[in-house]
C-alpha cells in the first residue's frame, strides 16, 4: 500500500486524513467542503446533486436533508442508506479536489463505536465496499484514538504504554466508548448500557436553553418541526459555542460567550445561544428524559464506576481522553473522582486524534503483513531445520537423562515387586511385562510433563541461535523482539502472546522420540531376559546352601540361567530382597545411560532422526507463524 486513509465519520462532524507509507511524520487532515472537521450531513437538490457538509443543512435548494443518522445505525436499517449517501459523497469529493486518484494502491480504515461487535463493524464495512472506496476496513475509534497519542508523541510524561494499563475515554457526539490496553493489548469495553451517552446530549439541553430565552420559541420549534434538519444545524452550533465556552472557562466567566444563528425559512429568524457558567453546570447536571431522568454527571460518573468494576487486570495507570468533550474540566475532575491514582491526559487536537489514529493503523497493519510474510519465508527456508538438526543429540540425551531413574522407579521396580509376590512366573517372563510397563509409563501425563519440561530447557539454545534471524525482522517492522522470542515465551511467568504454553510442542506427538526410546531402554533393561537386572548379583544373594551347591555343581552362569527359567517358590523369591533391586538398579542407570549414549552412535536411525527433526521444526515453525499472528503492533 502507497497510502492510507482514515476516515471519522462521526455522528455530528467527520474529518478524512491521509498518511503516505514512506515520508511523512504524520497523517494530513484534508480539506473537505471547505472545512477539515465537516458536518455529517447530505442533502439532495432538485437536480439530484448531492452536497455533503455545513451547506447540506441550509441550502434552500435542498429537496431532501439528512443529520445524525450514524447514531441510529443499530437500530434502523434506513440509517445505511443515508451514511451510505453521505460516505459517497465523501468519496466524490476527495476525487475532485485530487486527494484520491483512481485506480491508486491504498486503503481507507474507518472508525465505529468500540462497542460494536464483528457482525456490524462487517455489515458497516460493505456500505464503504458498495459505494466504491478503495479497499476498507473498520477500526474501534478508542484504539485509533490511542494510537494517534503513541504515535503523535504526545504522551510526553515518560509513560512507557507498553508496561502499563491505560483506559481510553473517547467521548463523541452519540456515544462514548472505554477501551482499556493492558501491555500494548486493548480490551475493548462498552458504557453500561449508555450507548447515546455523548455530548449531543448536552447540546441539545443548550439549544433548549437557547429557545426558551428566544422572542421566536413558538415560531423557531413549528420549523423545526416542519424542517428537522434546521435543529441539527442550529444543535452543531450549540456544539461549538460550548467547546469554545470549555475550552477557556476561566476567559468566559468574565467575559460574554454568545453565538447568533440564522434561519432560512420563509423569513430569516435569528437565534442567539450563550454560554455561562450557571448555563454549563445546569447542562452538565439537569435530568433529561434522553438518559432516563438522569443528568450527563451522573450516567457518566455511573459508566466509569462500572468499567472500574468491570476491568479483570490492575486499574488504569493512566487514563486518555479524546474527543471535543474531552477539553471540559468537568470531564477530567469525574475522572480523578473514580480513578483518583491515575493520570488524566488528552490530545492537544481531540477533533482530529481518532481520524490521525485510524490512518496510523493502516501503516501499521501493512507493516504486521509485511512481518508475517517475512516470517513465513523464514519458516519455508531450511533454517530451523539446520538448527534443531545441530542440537538433536542433545534433545536425545537430555531426555534420557530425566527419564533413567522415574523409569526405573515407576515401571521396572513395580514390576520386580510382582515377580517377588509370585504375579510373574518366571524371571524370563519379565521381559514382556517390562516392555509394556514402560510403554505404558512413557505415556502418562507425568512423563509427557517431564518430557516437556526438558524439551523446554532444550529448546532455549535453539530458541538464542533461532533469534539471530527473527530479531532483525522485528527490528525492520517496529515489533517488540520478545514478542516473536520462543526463549521469552517458555517463561511462563510472563507470556504477553495469546497462545499456550504448552502449544509450543505438542508432546504427545512426538512419537518417534518415545518410541526410539522405548526400544533402546527395553533392550537394555531387559536385554538377556532379565539378566541385565540381576546379572552379576548372585555372589551377594544370601540363597541357601542348596543353592550354594548348585552354583559349585552347574557353575554361576548356568545357575543363572536356571534361575531366569524356573519358577521358583516365592519364599526363594523373598531371599531377594527389594532393597537388593533397588540398590542394583541405582548402581546401574549411569551404566544404562552411557550404553543409551553408545548405542545412540551406534544403531541411530537416519530416518528416525530425520523425522524428528521435521517434527520438532514443524512444531516449531508453527509456533513462530502463531506468535506472529497474534502480535499487535498498536502503538508503535
Amino acid at each position: 500500500m502507497e497510502r492510507f486513509f482514515g476516515f471519522d465519520l462521526g455522528d455530528a462532524e467527520s474529518a478524512v486524513c491521509v498518511l503516505p507509507r514512506e515520508g511523512a511524520k504524520e497523517p494530513q487532515v484534508l480539506t473537505v467542503r471547505e472545512a477539515q472537521s465537516f458536518i455529517t450531513a447530505y442533502a439532495r437538490l432538485l437536480d439530484q446533486e448531492l452536497i455533503i457538509g455545513e451547506g447540506a443543512c441550509y441550502h434552500p435548494g435542498a429537496t431532501e436533508r439528512k443529520l445524525r443518522f450514524k447514531s441510529h445505525f443499530l437500530t434502523d436499517r434506513e440509517s445505511e442508506a443515508d451514511i451510505r449517501c453521505f460516505a459517497g459523497g465523501v468519496l466524490g469529493e476527495l476525487y475532485k479536489n485530487g486527494d484520491l486518484v483512481q485506480g491508486e494502491d491504498c486503503c481507507f480504515y474507518v472508525g465505529c463505536p468500540a462497542g460494536w461487535d464483528k457482525n456490524t463493524r462487517e455489515r458497516y464495512r460493505r456500505i464503504f465496499e458498495k459505494v466504491g472506496y478503495p479497499p476498507a476496513r473498520i477500526i474501534s475509534e478508542s484504539r485509533a484514538a490511542l494510537v494517534s497519542a503513541c504515535q503523535s508523541k504526545h504522551l510526553q510524561i515518560g509513560y512507557d504504554i507498553l508496561a502499563h494499563p491505560v483506559l481510553v475515554v473517547d467521548i463523541g457526539s452519540s456515544t462514548t466508548d472505554f477501551a482499556y490496553v493492558s501491555k500494548g493489548h486493548e480490551v475493548e469495553l462498552r458504557t453500561a448500557g449508555e450507548v447515546s451517552l455523548g455530548g449531543g446530549i448536552m447540546d441539545e439541553l443548550l439549544l433548549e436553553e437557547a429557545l426558551k430565552r428566544s422572542p421566536k420559541e413558538k415560531k423557531i420549534r413549528a420549523i423545526f418541526n416542519k424542517v428537522p434538519p434546521w435543529r441539527s444545524y442550529c444543535e452543531f452550533a450549540a456544539r461549538r459555542l460550548k467547546e469554545k465556552y470549555f475550552s477557556d472557562e476561566d476567559y468566559w466567566s468574565k467575559n460574554t460567550c454568545t453565538q447568533n444563528v440564522r434561519i432560512n425559512y420563509s423569513l430569516p429568524i435569528r437565534l442567539t445561544l450563550q454560554m455561562d457558567r450557571q448555563i454549563a453546570n445546569d447542562i452538565l447536571r439537569r435530568p433529561t428524559e434522553r438518559l432516563n431522568g438522569r443528568s450527563f454527571e451522573q450516567v457518566f460518573l455511573q459508566s466509569l464506576e462500572d468499567v472500574k468494576k468491570n476491568i479483570d487486570g490492575d486499574q488504569p495507570e493512566l487514563l486518555f481522553l479524546t474527543g471535543g468533550v474531552s477539553k471540559m474540566p468537568a470531564i477530567r475532575d469525574w475522572c480523578l473522582q473514580v480513578f483518583p491514582d491515575s493520570v488524566v491526559i488528552s490530545g492537544s487536537e481531540p477533533e482530529f486524534s481518532v481520524c490521525k489514529g485510524l490512518a496510523w493503523c493502516g501503516s501499521i497493519d501493512e507493516d504486521l503483513r509485511e512481518f508475517v510474510q517475512e516470517i513465513e519465508q523464514l519458516k519455508d527456508s531450511s533454517i530451523v531445520e539446520r538448527i534443531v538438526g545441530e542440537h538433536i543429540d542433545d534433545l536425545y540425551r537430555q531426555v534420557v537423562d530425566a527419564l533413567i531413574d522415574p523409569i526405573l522407579e515407576n515401571a521396572v521396580l513395580p514390576v520386580i515387586d510382582r515377580w517377588r509376590n509370585g504375579e510373574i512366573e518366571r524371571l524370563q517372563d519379565i521381559d514382556k511385562v517390562l516392555q509394556n510397563e514402560i510403554a505404558l509409563w512413557l505415556h502418562t501425563t507425568e512423563a509427557r510433563d517431564l518430557l516437556l519440561r526438558v524439551v523446554s530447557s532444550w529448546i532455549k539454545p535453539v530458541a538464542y541461535e533461532l533469534e539471530e534471524y527473527t530479531v532483525p525482522i522485528c527490528t525492520r517492522h517496529k515489533v517488540p523482539y520478545r514478542a516473536m522470542s520462543l526463549s521469552t515465551y517458555l517463561q511462563l511467568s510472563e507470556l504477553e502472546i495469546k497462545v499456550v504454553t504448552k502449544e509450543v510442542f505438542a508432546v504427545e506427538e512426538i512419537t518417534w522420540m518415545i518410541d526410539a526410546i522405548i526400544t533402546l531402554l527395553v533392550g537394555l533393561l531387559c536385554g538377556g531376559s532379565g539378566v541385565a537386572l540381576i546379572a552379576g548379583g548372585i555372589p551377594g544373594i544370601i540363597a541357601g546352601s542348596v543353592i550354594s551347591l548348585l552354583v559349585l555343581l552347574l557353575g554361576a552362569n548356568k545357575m543363572q540361567d536356571m534361575l531366569v527359567r524356573a519358577n521358583l517358590p516365592l519364599a526363594m523369591r523373598k531371599l531377594l530382597p527389594r532393597g537388593y533391586f533397588e540398590s542394583r538398579l541405582g548402581r546401574i542407570s549411569e551404566k544404562i545411560r552411557a550404553d543409551f549414549y553408545e548405542n545412540l552412535e551406534k544403531e541411530k536411525n537416519e530416518q528416525i532422526s530425520e523425522r524428528m527433526v521435521a517434527d520438532i521444526s514443524g512444531q516449531i515453525e508453527e509456533c513462530l507463524i502463531k506468535m506472529a499472528k497474534v502480535v499487535e503492533i498498536p502503538l508503535g
